[in-house]
């Protein structure tokens, strides 16, 4: 493979990440369940102390199913941005790892109606029945955070 273009990334510091959390809206969480993995694109909240996720659950769902059998999940953030170069990009991600666990619901009322609207995107609904779909929200119990970005502005 002689004509692969490579990028080399550098690490970010902890300010640049905590502001890549703070103001991305999206990225992907990443499950596992025996031998299998499961991915769900969802909105995070960062705080700057925890990340949270609210999730549209049904009885018997997949995404429940992993949620309750992954020992450590891992999230993921990321972002590009043109650069003058229409070939070049300038990239960025966040990746997180730890533990799930479910706020309790005499909990929620630190996230008032308001500010969870305002903090997370709709929740997606495909097929299911909206009467059914049970609202959660989970928080990341980080352990590890790493950034790196393709430049180191």
């Amino acid at each position: 493979m002689k004509h692969i273009d490579y990028a080399y990334t550098f690490g970010i510091d902890e300010s640049t990440i905590e502001e890549r959390l703070q103001t991305a809206e999206t990225g992907v969480l990443s499950l596992s369940k025996d031998d299998e993995s499961y991915a769900i694109p969802l909105a995070h909240y960062y705080d700057g102390d925890g990340l949270y996720f609210r999730l549209g659950v049904t009885d018997g769902s997949r995404k429940q199913a992993f949620i309750d059998a992954t020992e450590t999940a891992c999230y993921v953030c990321y972002g590009t941005e043109a650069t003058d170069d229409p070939r070049e990009i300038d990239s960025w991600s966040v990746m997180l790892t730890g533990q799930l666990s479910e706020i309790p619901k005499s909990d929620y009322d630190r996230f008032d109606t308001a500010e969870i609207n305002q903090q997370f995107a709709p929740i997606r609904v495909f097929d299911e029945n909206i009467d059914e779909i049970e609202i959660r929200i989970l928080e990341l119990e980080i352990d590890t955070i790493t950034g790196r970005a393709t430049s180191e502005s």
